[in-house]
């Protein structure tokens, strides 16, 4: 189990790091999927992203993973509505990936739980550390 823990930490780590960065290497696509009332799109994808990669950073180190693990958890709970509003306007294109209602769908009620459960898994400081 503790070898899983950690090849899952290293993927996290990665997996974060390259979503945050991906919030400036290609801002359009996440420009069209935040929803209209939330104000300032361009600032809450750049922190968005920033918020990524920061926590992603976090991961790495013992003594930040159980603060970036809560981080993570409630960045993703505040990316719920923008998951509603990919399911209320699919059909529709995102860069090179056609949404459709059921992939909006499987998003937030499958990625996005397990998004959180992941991140749950290193959220207890007993057992943060690996």
């Amino acid at each position: 189990m503790k070898l899983l823990k950690k090849v899952s930490l290293v993927i996290l780590v990665i997996g974060y790091l390259i979503a945050g960065a991906n919030h400036f290497r290609a801002p359009e696509s996440y420009f069209r999927i935040i929803p209209a009332y939330i104000p300032l799109p361009k600032l809450m994808n750049l922190l968005a992203g920033f918020f990524e990669i920061l926590f992603g950073l976090m991961m790495i180190f013992k003594t930040t993973r159980f603060w970036a693990a809560w981080g993570i958890i409630l960045m993703l709970i505040a990316f719920v509505p923008v998951h509603i509003d990919m399911v209320l306007h699919a059909p529709f294109q995102l860069g090179s990936l056609y949404v459709t209602p059921l992939i909006a769908w499987i998003r937030l009620v499958v990625l996005q739980p397990l998004l959180i459960l992941w991140a749950w898994w290193y959220a207890n400081k007993a057992t943060a550390g690996i």
